[in-house]
């Protein structure tokens, strides 16, 4: 598969992302392997304008059991719109559009640093994490052995740590982590989220059960305000994911505020995706 072009040098608003998102041209490079449901490399024009992208059809999509078929693209951009709604930007513009294989997720593709980024998870063979690192749990390594699971103790992976408690991320991987140019870094692949019922599967528990921090709750008391019933964000997730879901999604960001600590595993729920890659 071509590697990913560079992204121009003139930068685009958001608003214009999406424009082209939603009416460039898609140019199918080929498939990206090792994905339980197709994603294709794509790139996409309009006006001049020219990036690369990740394009999804529902077509491609693998039935899941707990979830209605045909849902995960519309999840993804419901995974964006609130993304979006909380200033933090964790995931990268995302769509709903037709395209050469039927409607579909589109979403920018992300190419990283010029530098190697600081590592955000890790095995360690001791006890504790270490300074600087959150505990997640012991893993087996082969051979009879453990080791530590660490995940870093960094300000944006917390952000998306709330970020998945809200949506209900049922697959949170190392993965699915995208270190970007400037210090940025984003989520991707939510398709299987905004579940009614806790599927909250994640690699980021370093600060389960600690207090959320005054930035997470005031962002979560706007989200609360946003996802109101008439407002234009619980409309557009009306959209996208079913009644019984929003509702769900209402009262995750209602129990946080109430709680106002980050929440623990369930123990209804494997609480770390396998494989955690």
């Amino acid at each position: 598969m071509p590697a990913p072009e560079r992204i121009p040098s003139r930068s685009l608003t958001d608003t214009e992302l999406l424009t082209l998102l939603t009416e460039g041209t898609l140019t199918v490079l080929g498939q990206v392997g090792g994905a339980s449901n197709a994603v294709l490399h794509c790139t996409i024009a309009y006006e001049g304008e020219e990036r690369t992208c990740a394009y999804k059809p529902v077509a491609g999509e693998q039935p899941l059991w707990d979830f209605p078929d045909g849902t995960l693209a519309q999840r993804e951009v419901a995974a964006y719109e609130i993304s979006r709604a909380t200033g933090w930007d964790l995931v990268p513009p995302t769509v709903l559009r037709e395209g050469p294989y039927g409607q579909g997720m589109c979403q920018l593709w992300i190419d990283g640093p010029a530098e190697d980024p600081p590592e955000l998870l890790a095995l360690v063979e001791d006890d504790e994490p270490g300074e600087g690192w959150k505990a997640v749990g012991y893993a087996d390594v082969g051979g009879g052995r453990t080791a530590l699971l660490v995940h870093a103790d960094d300000p944006r992976l917390r952000r998306l740590a709330v970020l998945d408690a809200v949506i209900n991320n049922g697959d949170r991987k190392g993965g699915h982590l995208l270190p970007a140019p400037g210090g940025l870094l984003y989520g991707i692949d939510h398709g299987v989220t905004f579940n009614a019922d806790d599927k909250l599967r994640t690699l980021l528990w370093g600060w389960a059960g600690e207090p959320l921090t005054e930035e997470a709750l005031r962002v979560l008391a706007l989200l609360a305000a946003e996802l109101a019933p008439g407002e234009p964000l619980a409309t557009r997730m009306a959209q996208l994911i079913t009644a019984a879901e929003l509702e769900a999604l209402r009262a995750r960001v209602a129990g946080l505020l109430d709680s106002r600590v980050h929440p623990k595993p369930s123990g209804q729920w494997p609480p770390i995706p396998w494989p955690p890659v």
